[in-house]
């Protein structure tokens, strides 16, 4: 079966390296294969920002080990497409020009802004919690 195709949020991301829970079983089935996940520079970037704030403590190394496992998981995309989709946080939108740009299956994010799209050029967008249901119940005999 081929694996789906997500773009997961800078938020799931950061919450997955740092603090395990739904976010960090999704990036366990990013490394073992049974989901592919694409990133663009631009949430790249916005990572390596919100990991160098000093209320996590870590330090530049260890941003810069987290960024470049990150990268080595998922298939850098160039987005083409400008969304102007998220007015109350218009930077949302680089997620969905990921996502478009990846022809991904599903978005996968903890922000507000985004799950309230619900769905956006055809692509679903689920919270990490949603997604694990989803991906559990496909997975039961």
């Amino acid at each position: 079966m081929t694996p789906l195709r997500v773009v997961l949020d800078s938020n799931v991301i950061i919450s997955g390296f740092l603090f395990g829970g739904q976010p960090a079983r999704i990036l366990d089935r990013v490394a073992d294969g049974s989901l592919q996940c694409f990133i663009s520079l631009p949430i790249l970037d916005e990572i390596r920002n919100v990991l160098q704030r000093p209320k996590f403590g870590l330090s530049s190394e260890q941003v810069l080990v987290m960024v470049g496992e990150l990268h080595d998981l998922c298939q850098t995309v160039t987005p083409t497409t400008h969304a102007r989709v998220v007015a109350a946080d218009p930077d949302d939108d680089m997620v969905l020009e990921c996502a478009v740009a990846a022809g991904a299956n599903l978005i996968v994010s903890g922000d507000s802004h985004l799950q309230a799209i619900q769905q956006w050029n055809g692509i679903r967008i689920l919270s990490p919690a949603e997604f694990i249901r989803q991906i559990e119940t496909q997975e039961s005999p």
